[in-house]
């Protein structure tokens, strides 16, 4: 196994409340990212939040979609997140131990979960936000490329900045093949950019016509 290879998630302090964004395959890349965030917090403190290396308190808010059922047994949510539509409570249990707040949504019909795509439930939570709360968020997202390009349009549309993880083949992981490379706008101009080394996660303008 070869790893940890390309560039990861960088949350900022400026925007404390991460909207983590997780499609399909893409779901563990986002666990992965609110448990290193929880992480910051005191384990002295069992009333602390996620907190930043300046000090600042995490609020995440996790929100996953999937067509097929989840890979966990989704249990309604104790943690209230105001702004999600009146009967979506379904959750990840282990986020919910984290004290991390996750949303589940679903074209598929299971109970709980919002019905429709990921970044519809996204749309909702983020329209029912003034604009000093908006100014506190940034979007991380995985999952397959038509989700990244509707997140993408979903964070211009309220004027917020954006990461996403793209999903690609990668023959080498070392950069060597350039069998992963995509399309990326630079300051120079267009340029061919390696996932595997020169991501996997890009600035989402950069990459999707918003």
């Amino acid at each position: 196994m070869l790893g940890p290879i390309g560039i990861g998630f960088v949350p900022h302090p400026q925007r404390p409340r991460p909207l983590l964004i997780g499609g399909g395959v893409g779901i563990p890349p986002m666990v992965f990212l609110a448990e290193a965030l929880a992480a910051q917090a005191s384990p002295s403190d069992p009333d602390s939040v996620p907190r930043n290396d300046i000090g600042t308190a995490w609020h995440p808010l996790v929100l996953m979609g999937s067509e097929i059922p989840f890979p966990f047994e989704a249990r309604p949510s104790t943690i209230l997140v105001p702004g999600v539509p009146d009967g979506v409570i379904a959750a990840m249990p282990l986020l919910e131990q984290l004290g991390v707040p996750s949303r589940l949504a679903s074209r598929a019909g299971f109970p709980g979960c919002f019905d429709g795509f990921v970044t519809e439930l996204g749309e909702a939570w983020l329209g029912s936000l003034d604009r000093d709360a908006l100014g506190q968020i940034e979007i991380f997202a995985c999952g397959p490329t038509p989700m990244l390009a509707a997140t993408a349009r979903l964070a211009a549309r309220f004027d917020l900045p954006c990461q996403v993880s793209l999903e690609e083949f990668m023959a080498c992981a070392v950069g060597g093949c350039a069998g992963c490379t995509v399309p990326v706008r630079t300051p120079t101009g267009p340029a061919m950019k390696r996932v595997c080394v020169d991501g996997p996660v890009f600035d989402a303008y950069t990459v999707f016509d918003t």
